[in-house]
């Protein structure tokens, strides 16, 4: 049968009912045996959460999204770590094999690994040359000593045909087309690292805990 009053004010009106040395015994006796009888435990774990952390915020700053990228690595590693060890559910490994996927995906992201790949590729030599006309400046003079596109290229194929059919931000225009190629070959590479790695966070963060 349903009740007259919804539960929640029934507890309500029970507590307002006793008198207040009794609620506060209840206060405490509650407090105790869901919080209190575990203060030590989590100022032990408080202090060691201070030391782990303590570098990363010693040296963030606020204008460069890296910052943003080295405290979510260090938290994934860290929730990677103590699921993988502790977990108790089914799937803990396969957390644990994500978040360390998220964690290695931000350092390519952050150091910007596959927009310089295609550097490995190609050797050029730099110089300034003295103007004739304009004594104390000079010009950014640079020659190719060699490449290696085609090795890169067979690296991502499926890439490089993208890139041929017209997609990437620079402009194939028959003038150095091979580097350009390559160029937007680790463009493309480095977003599609970056969304894989928001994309593997949206379809699993809400189920990381334990």
């Amino acid at each position: 049968m349903e009740p007259e009053k919804d539960i929640f004010e029934q507890w309500k009106e029970d507590r307002k009912s006793r008198s207040w040395l009794r609620r506060k015994v209840n206060y405490i006796t509650m407090w105790w045996n869901h919080e209190g009888r575990y203060t030590l435990k989590k100022t032990k774990q408080g202090i060691k959460n201070l030391r782990y952390w303590f570098p990363i915020i010693w040296k963030d700053r606020n204008w460069d999204d890296s910052f943003i990228f080295n405290i979510l690595s260090h938290k994934l590693k860290s929730q990677a770590n103590y699921i993988g060890k502790y977990g108790i559910h089914v799937n803990n490994w396969k957390d644990e094999r994500d978040m360390m996927t998220c964690v290695r995906l931000i350092e390519k992201v952050k150091d910007e690994w596959y927009s310089m790949e295609y550097l490995d590729y190609h050797k050029t030599k730099h110089w300034f040359e003295p103007c004739e006309n304009k004594e104390g400046y000079s010009t950014w003079e640079s020659k190719e000593l060699e490449e290696n596109f085609d090795e890169y290229f067979a690296k991502y194929p499926l890439i490089y045909k993208r890139v041929i059919n017209g997609e990437g931000v620079f402009k194939l225009d028959g003038t150095n087309d091979k580097q350009r190629i390559a160029m937007n070959i680790a463009k493309i590479n480095h977003d599609r690292a970056r969304k894989l790695l928001f994309k593997i966070m949206e379809q699993n963060i809400e189920g990381w805990w334990d």
